[in-house]
C-alpha cells in the first residue's frame, strides 16, 4: 500500500514541479545528489544526519558539531528534503557533504545507502521514511531520532497505526524532548531505548547568543529606547503589529519578515506611518531619526533579538510559529499568535509566564501597553524566558554520552 501511494505521490510531485518553483528545486536537487554522492571517499567513515528543513537543521547542528569535535575520525553527510534548508546551508562547513535526500523509493534508498555506507544515521525530530528505515535496519546500521517529540494524535498511537508502529522498531534509540513523548513510546513497548534529552536548539541558541557580533547601526537605533523585535513575520502578523506601533510611539520596531522579496517589503513599507529604513540601506546618521527598521537580509535575526525589550514571533496566524528560543535566550518576553499548540517550548514558556498568546490586535495592545506601564512585569517575564533556555540546555551533551557508550565505544 505504501509503495503504491508513494509512487503516485512522486508522479504528482513531478507534475506540480512543472509549475511550482519550490517543487522544481527539490526535483533538480535530488537529481544532483547522485553526482555529489558518486565522489564520496570510500576510505572514510560517514555519519549521516537528515533534516527536513532549516528548523530541523538547527536542532541537529549542535550534535553534528559536538561529534565533529569529539570524534574527528568520522565524516558527516548532511541531507535535506526542503529547499529552505538546503539552499541556506548547502555550504555549511560543519558537514563534509551536503545534498538533497532522494525520494523514499526502494531503488533510490538502496542506491543512496550503498553509496554513503553510513556507520550510523540520525533523523531530526519528525523524519520517518519507511524504506530508508527498513533498509538501514536490514544492513544493521544504527538509527537514532534526535530531539523527537510525539503526540497521542499521531498515527503511531492509533488502533489502525500498526504499519507506522513497526517503523519505530527500526530505531536504535530515541532522544526525545519531554516525558509525554517517552510515555507514548512506552505505551507501544519502546521505553527501554528512550532518553529524555530535551530540545537541542537550546544549546544552539546559547551558542548563537554567546558568539553573535554587535550590529552597530541597530545598537545605536535601540539606545535608550523601548524596542519590539518582530521576527519571521507574515502579512497576518504585520497587520496587527504595525498599526499598533504606528500609534504607540513609545515603542520602536525592528521587523524581520520571513520572506524578503521585494513585493513583501513594499507591503510592509506601505503599512508604516513612522520613519523607517531598510537595514541594507541604512547609514550611520539614520539610526537616531528612525522609529522602524526593516531587516531585509538573511542571517541577522538571531543576533538582533538582543536589542529588544520584547519579541513577537511570526507564524502563529498561519501554519505555526517560528523559533521562539532565539529570542527567549536574551531574557526578553515572547509574544506569538494562536497556532502554537504543537510547540513544546511555547507551551512551557507560557506556563512559566515568559510567553504570551496573542489572538487579536487588541490583545497585542493590552500586553505591550502593560509592559510599558510596568517595568517589573516586563523584567520578570524576560528573566523567566532566559532561565527556561538555560535550564533546558545541555541536551547535546546528554545525547553524546549515550552515543559514546553505545555507538562510539572502543
Amino acid at each position: 500500500m505504501y509503495r503504491l501511494f508513494f509512487w503516485v505521490y512522486v508522479a504528482l510531485f513531478h507534475i506540480v514541479a512543472l509549475f511550482h518553483k519550490k517543487a522544481r528545486k527539490i526535483i533538480e536537487g535530488q537529481r544532483n545528489s547522485w553526482s555529489i554522492l558518486t565522489v564520496l571517499n570510500p576510505e572514510k567513515d560517514y555519519l549521516w544526519l537528515h533534516a527536513s528543513s532549516l528548523g530541523e537543521f538547527e536542532q541537529g547542528r549542535p550534535l553534528m558539531e559536538a561529534i565533529a569535535r569529539s570524534h574527528p575520525q568520522y565524516s558527516i553527510l548532511l541531507s535535506f528534503y526542503s529547499p529552505s534548508g538546503y539552499e541556506v546551508q548547502k555550504n555549511y562547513r560543519g558537514a563534509d557533504v551536503v545534498c538533497y535526500l532522494p525520494f523514499d523509493t526502494r531503488c533510490n534508498v538502496k542506491r543512496f545507502i550503498s553509496l554513503v555506507q553510513p556507520k550510523a544515521a540520525f533523523f531530526i525530530k519528525y523524519e520517518f521514511w519507511p524504506n530508508y528505515l527498513k533498509e538501514l535496519n536490514k544492513r544493521d546500521i544504527p538509527v537514532y531520532l534526535v530531539s523527537g517529540i510525539f503526540r497521542k494524535n499521531q498515527l503511531f498511537f492509533k488502533p489502525w497505526g500498526g504499519f507506522y508502529r513497526k517503523l519505530l522498531r527500526h530505531f536504535s534509540a530515541f532522544f526525545v524532548q519531554n516525558e509525554g513523548s517517552k510515555a507514548l513510546l512506552k505505551s507501544v513497548a519502546l521505553s527501554n531505548k528512550v532518553y529524555i534529552t530535551g530540545d537541542t536548539r537550546c544549546d544552539r541558541v546559547m551558542d548563537i547568543a554567546a558568539q553573535a557580533p554587535e550590529q552597530e547601526l541597530i545598537k545605536e537605533f535601540a539606545r535608550d529606547a523601548m524596542v519590539l523585535v518582530a521576527g519571521s513575520t507574515w502579512p497576518e502578523d504585520e497587520k496587527i503589529i504595525i498599526p499598533y506601533v504606528n500609534t504607540q510611539t513609545e515603542w520602536k520596531l525592528i521587523i524581520a519578515p520571513h520572506e524578503i522579496d521585494e513585493n513583501h517589503l513594499r507591503e510592509i513599507e506601505n503599512l508604516l506611518n513612522r520613519p523607517y529604513a531598510r537595514y541594507s540601506k541604512m547609514k550611520a546618521e539614520d539610526a537616531a531619526r528612525l522609529d522602524c527598521i526593516i531587516i531585509d537580509s538573511f542571517g541577522l535575526l538571531s543576533s538582533v533579538y538582543r536589542y529588544g525589550q520584547a519579541a513577537y514571533i511570526g507564524g502563529g496566524f498561519g501554519a505555526g510559529i517560528h523559533n521562539i528560543l532565539e529570542a527567549a535566550v536574551y531574557s526578553i518576553p515572547v509574544l506569538f499568535g494562536p497556532n502554537h499548540a504543537r510547540f513544546e517550548e511555547a507551551q512551557a514558556l507560557k506556563k512559566a509566564g515568559a510567553a504570551f498568546c496573542i489572538n487579536s490586535q487588541n490583545e497585542l495592545e493590552d500586553k505591550l501597553d502593560n509592559f510599558l506601564a510596568s517595568n517589573k512585569a516586563l523584567a520578570q517575564a524576560g528573566e523567566k524566558a532566559g532561565a527556561y533556555v538555560k535550564e533546558k540546555a545541555g541536551g547535546t551533551a546528554r545525547i553524546l554520552e549515550v552515543l559514546n557508550r553505545d555507538l562510539f565505544k572502543a
